[in-house]
């Protein structure tokens, strides 16, 4: 891609040796594989606030909603330090134009959630989020993120990656024409992914759509931006999907011969009980794209949503 997709992530997870050991926790997904198609912006709070390395071992202390940072040993507070540093980043990161965010899971400055968070006691409690990835989040409240450790699910982990590259092919769309005939034409192409999300929520964006020339364009775009990273964040269940499937199956009523409408049914069938994995109806349903030249389903990103080499379907 001529201009890439482009994702913040915790530097370690790209085996940068910036953890407070030395180390680095190389993840080998996100570098040799996702790595392939996406430009990273590698971030690591610590470090970059002005620590070194190695260091001091840090953890959360006090009241999980507003805890303060502090050295394990020595009790030196972190807290100012980092929070300066961090709004400070986060309002850099706004020039990178990123799509998403990968954080280190359990860090104290980097973790999504279940970090833990240390009482007057000594007593943790896993209900805490790092100081960096709150203000992150705070700051860029719709752009998808997700933590390393969950990625490991195969269900999070094709959510998330649809959803950065939904978000890209948006950009783009938006980068050639801010215009209500670009979000038509991208709504229409998404039609069915955000049918496979929601079904209620997918009617009341067509619902916004229908209306565009009701609404001002600044305020459409806005609109229709949220409601996509809304739904889109929704997860999709095989009961959803083979309802999808199932609907496009009604687009080649007038081609497929009984078995193949046959063979169709089957593999939709074995889908949903949980006996193969979505890639199989998928790959079938675009097999017959081709053989009969479906326009309408030819546009649909939902057949493709990312790319293939990922096998992120081959798992859900």
């Amino acid at each position: 891609m001529a201009n890439p997709i482009r994702l913040g992530v915790s530097s370690c997870l790209l085996g940068e040796k910036v953890r407070y050991d030395g180390g680095h926790k190389l993840d080998r997904f996100l570098n040799d594989t996702l790595g392939q198609y996406v430009e990273y912006v590698p971030v690591c709070p610590e470090y970059e606030c002005g620590l070194p390395v190695p260091r001091e071992a840090m953890h959360l202390e006090g009241d999980p909603e507003n805890p303060r940072l502090v050295t394990i040993k020595t009790k030196q507070d972190k807290t100012d330090q980092m929070t300066r540093w961090a709004r400070r980043r986060v309002a850099e990161l706004e020039k990178e134009n990123l799509s998403g965010f990968i954080f280190k899971s359990k860090s104290p400055s980097s973790g999504m959630e279940r970090v833990k968070v240390y009482n007057d006691k000594g007593m943790p409690s896993q209900n805490g989020v790092g100081m960096f990835a709150r203000i992150f989040m705070e700051h860029f409240p719709l752009l998808p993120v997700e933590e390393e450790g969950r990625l490991h699910d195969p269900v999070i982990r094709e959510n998330f990656i649809e959803r950065i590259f939904a978000l890209f092919r948006w950009r783009q769309a938006m980068a050639k024409s801010r215009s209500r005939r670009s979000l038509i034409e991208f709504h229409t192409r998404h039609k069915l992914l955000l049918f496979a999300h929601n079904e209620q929520r997918y009617r009341e964006m067509g619902r916004l759509v229908a209306r565009a020339k009701d609404v001002p364009l600044k305020d459409l775009l806005e609109k229709y931006q949220v409601q996509l990273l809304e739904v889109l964040k929704l997860k999709t269940t095989p009961k959803k999907n083979a309802n999808v499937l199932m609907h496009i199956m009604g687009y080649f009523k007038e081609h497929l011969s009984s078995d193949e409408k046959k063979e169709l049914l089957d593999v939709i069938e074995l889908y949903k009980s949980g006996s193969v994995p979505l890639i199989v109806p998928v790959t079938l349903v675009n097999h017959y794209v081709r053989k009969y030249h479906e326009p309408y389903l030819e546009e649909q990103a939902y057949l493709n949503p990312h790319p293939v080499e990922l096998q992120l379907r081959n798992h859900v």
